[in-house]
């Protein structure tokens, strides 16, 4: 059985954390709640620092500055229709869903300004880049809706509170 999730370390500050743990945990209950088989798929995670984040963020996006995490999914999978669901990909010749980055500074100081230990925060977040990856995204308010829920309901699953009930 090989793993859902290949996790490459840059930054030290990650090796405090149970990381490959956790990005586990987090895409197969992200791939379950959706119907897919984490034995099919593959994501590859790179645990980088702000720096490296914002060179991405601006290589990728062209705004220079650090994130919490980022996506790039191996394809387009969104929806035309506003705040409709994502068509999912179907398993066979290509595994790869995609890749993620995420930066540790960033996600110790929200996990500090929200107050809440940062293992449920990265979970948060690696939800929220799983979703990308499957084509669910936020720019439309319609969208974020959708996305926000499903976060919600699968954060849930997993003992953890909604982030968005601030």
């Amino acid at each position: 059985m090989s793993e859902l999730v290949d996790v490459m370390i840059e930054a030290e500050g990650w090796e405090a954390l149970p990381l490959a743990a956790l990005a586990e945990r987090a895409a197969k209950a992200t791939l379950g709640h959706l119907g897919l088989d984490a034995e099919d798929w593959e994501i590859s995670l790179l645990a980088c620092d702000d720096a490296r984040i914002a060179g991405l963020n601006e290589e990728f996006r062209d705004k220079p500055r650090p994130t919490n995490v980022l996506s790039w999914p191996s394809e387009e999978r969104g929806a035309e229709t506003p705040g409709a669901r994502p068509d999912l990909p179907e398993p066979g010749f290509d595994p790869e869903l995609g890749d993620i980055a995420i930066s540790w500074e960033t996600c110790a100081a929200e996990a500090r300004a929200a107050g809440k230990p940062v293992e449920d925060h990265v979970t948060h977040l690696i939800v929220h880049a799983v979703l990308h990856l499957l084509g669910y995204d936020h720019i439309r308010d319609q969208d974020a809706t959708l996305m926000e829920a499903e976060e919600v309901v699968i954060l849930g699953n997993l003992g953890l509170d909604d982030p968005y009930s601030v």
